[in-house]
């Protein structure tokens, strides 16, 4: 995730703070320190941390659960408004999603529970209430927190985590796209219900109900890709018409390049015509500043780029733009040479194009099912 700062792994998962969380922490010092003092702005800090701690625990959960499923991890992300764990992929079979998802409320729960029968933390809704009352005891303030966290993270809506349990479960009698269009239309209820209420009593349930919103609309966005894609050969739904560079040519030659094209990003190939790097407009734009026209496309280009078959399939293109975040997938023969390109821009005109045939109708390998 851009505009986050890496502070170190943690089973081999790196942990990065986003800059909007170090700014939070700053907003909570600074108001603590001018209601309370300078007691009550460390005390403050103090408690944000610990409840961050927890938040960290509760992606660990998903993200020790996933592992035994075979999915990694690669990072996760705080946020103000919680952490993020980025699994590669989320697991399809509704029972192994069902408890990836349930694992990180049940992470919260246990903590409140130690909480209680270690530490003496007595629960009270009034813990809530007064969760920035420095005067209210902070291990009553964790266990009611962490609580109020396994609570609000089963709520039937994207991306928390009772989003995920109810596709598992409608997932168990019903295809996996068609549960997922069924969670994110009720995700995407709940998101206006807690926007309505933020009206009249906190306007952070907004803030909340705009994230909420288009998070349930991604992830009906990217199964739905993944349906369309699926046995679909890549070879029929590749772009194979672009332009290249060579890895010799000079920066300002790309830039002629990239002004009579269309094109974003550009595979770099060597004299065999086999891809060893991608230069996109941006990282086009920076070699540009900080190297100068005469440098060369090898200085500029990132690599290694992600290559895949020809033979292979369009969803395993798609599964590889996620997994390694990059912006194209190479597509090469048997000898390695580059055929075609696949981009997160081509998936999604394949979908527009899928999404817009009648039903039942048939356009190369998609056919619109009679009923969505």
């Amino acid at each position: 995730m851009s505009w986050s700062l890496n502070i170190g792994r943690i089973a081999g998962t790196a942990v990065r703070v986003h800059i909007t969380f170090i700014l939070f922490l700053g907003w909570i010092f600074a108001a603590s320190w001018a209601t309370g003092g300078p007691a009550a702005a460390w005390q403050g800090l103090a408690f944000m941390l610990l409840l961050f701690a927890c938040v960290v625990a509760h992606e660990f959960g998903h993200i020790f659960t996933a592992r035994a499923f075979g999915v990694s991890t690669p990072d996760v992300t705080l946020l103000p408004i919680g952490g993020v764990a980025r699994l590669e992929r989320i697991p399809e079979e509704p029972w192994e999603e069902f408890l990836v998802a349930i694992a990180g409320p049940l992470v919260n729960v246990a903590i409140a529970i130690v909480l209680v029968l270690l530490a003496g933390a007595h629960l009270d809704s009034s813990d809530l209430r007064a969760v920035e009352s420095p005067h209210a005891s902070m291990i009553d303030r964790l266990a009611a927190v962490n609580l109020f966290l396994a609570v609000f993270n089963m709520i039937p809506a994207f991306p928390m985590d009772g989003g995920r349990v109810l596709r598992a479960l409608l997932a168990s009698r019903m295809g996996y796209v068609r549960a997922t269009e069924i969670a994110a239309f009720i995700g995407q209820g709940v998101a206006f219900a807690l926007g309505f209420a933020g009206l009249f009593w906190n306007p952070l349930l907004i803030f909340i109900a705009i994230f909420v919103y288009l998070a349930a609309s991604s992830e009906a966005h990217l199964v739905a890709i993944r349906a369309m894609s699926h046995g679909v050969p890549v070879s029929v739904a590749m772009m194979t018409q672009f332009a290249t560079l060579a890895p010799g040519a000079h920066v300002d030659e790309a830039v002629q390049t990239l002004l009579s094209t269309n094109q974003s990003e550009f595979p770099v190939i060597d004299v065999a015509g086999r891809p060893i790097g991608l230069l996109g407009r941006s990282g086009l734009i920076r070699a540009l500043k900080e190297l100068g026209p005469d440098a060369r496309v090898a200085d500029a280009m990132s690599s290694p780029v992600p290559t895949i078959a020809q033979r292979r399939c369009l969803e395993d293109a798609f599964r590889m733009l996620q997994e390694k975040s990059a912006p194209a997938v190479a597509v090469v023969d048997a000898a390695g040479r580059l055929v075609g390109l696949v981009t997160s821009e081509t998936v999604g005109e394949m979908l527009m194009l899928h999404q817009a045939l009648p039903k039942g109708a048939r356009l190369g390998p998609w056919t619109r099912p009679t009923r969505v």
